[in-house]
């Protein structure tokens, strides 16, 4: 019996690219299911570009600031995806903010680099995450994958994974801790849902 085809994901991501990478690197070792049709940078001359081409991958940078407003930013990444025919998009480190492609029907999901609902929203992101966890002296922090939405960190939670704060750590360690989690985690689920996206296909 021949197995179904890999789920077709599209990565949007705006800066380093690491996410992407750890995708691409479960995918060579076979344990992530998923053929990636096409990945969206909303910066260019970002290292997330590079891992991209480096793959061979199809590559759109799109960049906000090109756009009159979010809507046409937004169509235009749509227009570029739509022959792509994703059944999920993932973001990866992506920064601007997504209106759902009118033709898409399946999952759009994020990771944040924190528990969630606790230090999400506009403005959030990276290093500032981090810094706003220790700040409020929470005892932990973690990485959620969600459920992308018409608000920034909103749509409903996936999973989670916690990772303790440690004495003394700063920005730099704490995102360090938080990123292997990340890299656990991410992939589990977007294994998950390619694996449900490949069941509900008609026979």
């Amino acid at each position: 019996m021949v197995p179904p085809a890999p789920a077709r994901v599209a990565v949007l991501l705006s800066g380093s690219g690491r996410t992407l990478a750890n995708f691409l690197d479960r995918r060579a070792r076979g344990d992530l299911p998923i053929d990636i049709v096409g990945v969206v940078s909303s910066r260019d001359g970002v290292r997330g570009v590079d891992v991209a081409r480096d793959a061979g991958l199809p590559v759109l940078v799109c960049r906000r600031r090109d756009y009159r407003d979010a809507a046409a930013h937004n169509a235009a990444i749509a227009d570029w995806l739509e022959p792509r025919e994703p059944e999920i998009i993932a973001l990866a480190g992506y920064l601007c903010w997504v209106i759902r492609p009118p033709w898409f029907t399946g999952p759009l999901v994020n990771i944040h680099p924190a528990l969630l609902p606790r230090h999400g929203g506009r403005g959030l992101y990276g290093d500032r995450v981090h810094a706003a966890v220790l700040a409020a002296g929470d005892p932990e922090s973690g990485c959620t994958v969600h459920h992308v939405d018409e608000q920034y960190d909103h749509g409903a939670i996936i999973a989670q994974s916690r990772v303790p704060v440690l004495p003394g750590d700063d920005v730099a360690s704490l995102a360090a801790r938080v990123f292997a989690a990340e890299c656990a985690l991410y992939p589990r689920v977007l294994g998950d849902l390619a694996r449900a996206v490949r069941a509900s296909r008609p026979a």
